[in-house]
């Protein structure tokens, strides 16, 4: 049943990406480079939305907080995630916008997944390499969240309640894509066409 069910939210996930044009490398690409933001709102509203439903429902006891996942900081991950961004601004698609873009039929992204996993597959044989090299050594007290959330085995970087902060920080993330225009380089004059 689980299996099912994930494979039922992946679908719907997957779909509503395609609708909202995140399969698309061009409009990808118009984000990058500040010439789209309408994806960029709809992702910075998504994550506001979601860190004040997870955040509130965690001060309300409907969110279990044993739950919370918390991913180590290391030199590695500023690392890897330069390297995702580098790789995002010239194939147009990030991992999960290329498997969307994959189910869709296209082509170009056959070839980034397939790029993805030889990537994944060299880093897997050079591991020990990467962990001699002291890369993958925890920084900045490994796992912390930057508040403390009370009832998590997670430690704190500031001293501020952790839900307080979760909830204003989403909150910013929906303002901000409220405020931001659809376009910050002006450059995209072709993006409304009308019907004939």
């Amino acid at each position: 049943m689980q299996i099912l069910l994930a494979l039922l939210i992946g679908a719907g996930f997957g779909a509503m990406l395609d609708r909202i044009g995140a399969t698309n490398p061009s409009v990808l690409t118009g984000m990058l480079t500040l010439r789209r933001l309408n994806l960029a709102k709809t992702i910075m509203m998504a994550i506001g939305t979601g860190s004040i439903l997870m955040f509130g429902g965690q001060m309300l006891g409907l969110v279990d907080v044993a739950h919370m996942s918390v991913k180590s900081a290391y030199v590695g991950v500023l690392i890897g995630g330069l390297m995702l961004g580098v790789g995002w601004a010239i194939s147009g698609f990030c991992p999960g916008t290329g498997v969307c873009a994959a189910a869709t039929g296209r082509k170009d992204a056959v070839f980034f997944i397939s790029g993805g996993l030889l990537g994944a597959a060299a880093y897997m044989v050079t591991y020990p390499a990467w962990k001699a090299s002291g890369l993958l050594e925890d920084i900045l007290g490994g796992k912390v969240t930057l508040g403390d959330v009370p009832g998590s085995k997670f430690d704190g970087l500031f001293a501020v309640p952790g839900d307080i902060l979760g909830i204003l920080i989403g909150v910013i993330f929906i303002l901000v894509a409220y405020v931001l225009p659809h376009s910050l380089s002006g450059l995209d004059k072709g993006a409304e066409v009308p019907a004939e």
